[in-house]
């Protein structure tokens, strides 16, 4: 077996890729923080950078660390729009950069946010993936026409700015769980004009103060962007949009996956998507 291939397991259908290697790579950095100006990994002062992961579940240098800003302790709801733009800016840069490979297929751009979901660093960062094919989930969403352009959230909706929405979906499976999009069909991050990168900024600002102030303290989350592939194929569902996966149903109380929703593939949400919303909503309206 290749370090780094993706292999789908032949008894139960899933994508799997064995990297042994990840095995011995830091849990927790034991002095300073590597991702501060000055540490190893930002040893010149920067605004944004993106740097090759170190450990990478990926070979040839298709797993890349983005950093967000030089401040240790800021947040995504802390950088201003600005400071988001520059981010996004960034995440449409590696895109083209890193889907310009050959063997570059799909590039996923990601964040696991608190140390709940494998975040080791509290540095404000995120990752990016580039894979060899289009994984199976993205792969789903493109191959049905496009749910995004005809969603109407109503009760569900949690912020409605610039031609961006974000909203609970209707069968969410995370009781918290957000996606953010373009009412505009367009198909990846770099194919967004400079006004709808600005907007995007600001809506993903508002949905990074919701998980932090909707139960008092930060929430933890997973965050994800599925865009088009970039294997030169005619993707005409390709809709450009980001899912937030928050982890808890409650205060500190973690919405765990238990085994017959593993075994059958069905998830069983405790939390009704308008309920959600509405928290939401009151969470950003609390902030402003």
């Amino acid at each position: 077996m290749t370090a780094g291939e993706i292999r789908r397991d032949p008894l139960t259908g899933r994508e799997v890729v064995i990297v042994a290697a990840r095995q011995d790579r830091p849990n927790l950095p034991t002095s300073g923080c590597p991702f501060c100006p000055g540490g190893i990994e930002a040893p010149e002062p920067y605004v944004t950078k993106a740097f090759t992961n170190r450990w990478p579940p990926l070979p040839d240098g298709r797993a890349e660390v983005i950093l967000y800003a030089p401040d240790h302790d800021a947040t995504f709801a802390t950088l201003g729009r600005d400071g988001a733009r520059r981010v996004i800016d960034l995440w449409a840069e590696r895109t083209v950069a890193l889907g310009a490979a050959d063997d570059v297929a799909y590039v996923l751009v990601f964040e696991n946010r608190g140390p709940e979901v494998g975040a080791t660093i509290a540095h404000p960062h995120g990752q990016i993936y580039a894979f060899d094919s289009v994984p199976d989930v993205p792969a789903f969403e493109l191959a049905q026409p496009c749910v995004l352009c005809t969603e109407q959230p109503s009760d569900r909706t949690v912020i409605d700015h610039g031609g961006w929405h974000a909203y609970v979906p209707e069968l969410a499976a995370w009781p918290y769980e957000m996606v953010v999009a373009p009412r505009a069909h367009r198909p990846d991050l770099p194919s967004l004009a400079s006004g709808e990168r600005d907007a995007m900024a600001e809506v993903l600002i508002d949905v990074a103060i919701a998980l932090e102030s909707v139960f008092d303290v930060p929430m933890p989350a997973m965050l994800w962007i599925h865009q088009k592939p970039t294997d030169g194929g005619d993707w005409p569902h390709a809709h450009v949009h980001v899912h937030v996966t928050p982890i808890w149903r409650a205060a500190q109380t973690p919405r765990f996956v238990a085994a017959a929703e593993l075994g059958a593939g069905v998830f069983f949400n405790p939390v009704a998507p308008p309920t959600a919303a509405e928290a939401l909503r009151q969470a950003v309206e609390r902030s402003r």
